[in-house]
C-alpha cells in the first residue's frame, strides 16, 4: 500500500451537516477500495469562497483509479487532486521531563480546625 493525499474543493453553499456527510462518503469510498484513512483535516475556507478539505490515506495503487472515478461522480466535489506522499510518520507524544519538581498543593485548613487540634494536643479540652 502507498500513501496518498486527497485535496478537494467543496461548494460553500453546503451546510455543516452536508459537509460532514460528504467527508464520510469520501472516507467510505476509500474504505470500499480497501484503503485505510490516516488523517483528516477540517475544511478551510479559501478566498474564492470554496472550502478546501484534505485527507491522507493508504491504498493499493491499482485501486486508485476506481477511487478517483467515485470522487469524480460526486457532484458536491468541485475539484480534486490526489498526490503520492512519502510514508506518513505517526506522531508520538513524548513528554520532556521537567527541570523543576511539581508543586504539591496541600488543601487549606480552617483556623478553627487548627485551634481544635492544638487544644487536643495540649489537653485543654
Amino acid at each position: 500500500m502507498r500513501y496518498y493525499e486527497l485535496a478537494y474543493l467543496i461548494s460553500p453553499n453546503l451546510s455543516e451537516t452536508e459537509i460532514n456527510a460528504l467527508e464520510d462518503k469520501i472516507i467510505s469510498f476509500i474504505q470500499e477500495e480497501g484503503g485505510v484513512l490516516i488523517k483528516t483535516v477540517k475544511p478551510v475556507k479559501k478566498k474564492e469562497g470554496n472550502l478546501l478539505a484534505d485527507l491522507i490515506f493508504q491504498i493499493m495503487p491499482e485501486k486508485l483509479e476506481n477511487l478517483e472515478k467515485k470522487i469524480i461522480s460526486e457532484s458536491q466535489v468541485l475539484r480534486h487532486l490526489i498526490l503520492v506522499r512519502k510514508k506518513e510518520k505517526l506522531a508520538t507524544v513524548t513528554k520532556k521531563p521537567s527541570r523543576f519538581p511539581k508543586k504539591i498543593v496541600k488543601p487549606k485548613v480552617e483556623l478553627k480546625e487548627i485551634e481544635k487540634k492544638l487544644e487536643e494536643i495540649l489537653g485543654e479540652t
